[in-house]
């Protein structure tokens, strides 16, 4: 990892440069899904755990890029904590009444989880807080990354994978791709096995657009089906 090291330092700053724009870029990835809820007026099918946690990551990380001093890292997850409270928003206004005292619960269990995180961090000593509070950041960002594989049963039982969100998947494997060679420049084994993990878990997801296709395939129509 050293000589990766030496032989990107030169471009350390490109590299920080790419991966900010590039996960700006990924938290746009959330308009798709509101617009496709905008386009069906219904929430069904969608959940709204994703957008809770992007939310609570990113302000997470922006607590994070304090105590790092890393103006950068502010203002990337300052963008990403924005866009992820409105698409919290628009989920909550298009989720039909019955559901909404649901999402409003999911909504206040997240809320009490960060607040009771952000808290933690202001009474925990100095000298330990930096790393446990990066390694709760990096099983929030593992737990978000491997999300989609929840339904890892479905899709095996279906083998199709229509309901895996492609362009996020692929987004997520660029993004982690980039932060990993900039932790190998930095020389942080923090940030490298934080970055690897989810590299991985985006190469599984990945791999199952290979296995299988995004439709299922329809079996052909029976005989008793075809006009004489």
């Amino acid at each position: 990892m050293e000589s990766i090291a030496v032989a990107l330092q030169p471009h350390k700053d490109t590299v920080g440069l790419t991966a900010a724009i590039v996960t700006v870029i990924q938290f746009f990835g959330g308009v798709l899904a509101i617009s496709e809820i905008r386009r069906r007026g219904s929430t069904a099918g969608f959940s709204v755990l994703p957008f809770l946690g992007g939310t609570a990551f990113c302000l997470l990380n922006v607590q994070f890029g304090q105590m790092l001093r890393d103006d950068g890292m502010i203002r990337v997850n300052f963008i990403g904590l924005v866009l992820h409270l409105i698409y919290v928003c628009a989920f909550y206004l298009y989720t039909e009444g019955p559901r909404k005292t649901a999402v409003w619960g999911q909504i206040g269990l997240a809320g009490a989880l960060t607040v009771g995180v952000l808290s933690y961090v202001q009474y925990e000593d100095p000298k330990l807080v930096q790393f446990r509070f990066g390694v709760i950041l990096t099983a929030l960002l593992w737990t978000l990354v491997g999300m989609p594989l929840l339904g890892l049963g479905e899709i095996l039982k279906k083998k199709s994978t229509a309901g895996l969100p492609f362009p996020m998947i692929l987004l997520g494997s660029i993004v982690s791709f980039l932060w990993l060679l900039y932790g190998i420049i930095l020389r942080s084994n923090f940030l490298v096995v934080q970055n690897l993990v989810a590299l991985a878990l985006c190469a599984i997801q990945l791999s199952l657009f290979i296995i299988f296709p995004a439709e299922s395939i329809k079996p052909p129509p029976s005989p008793a089906k075809k006009s004489n």
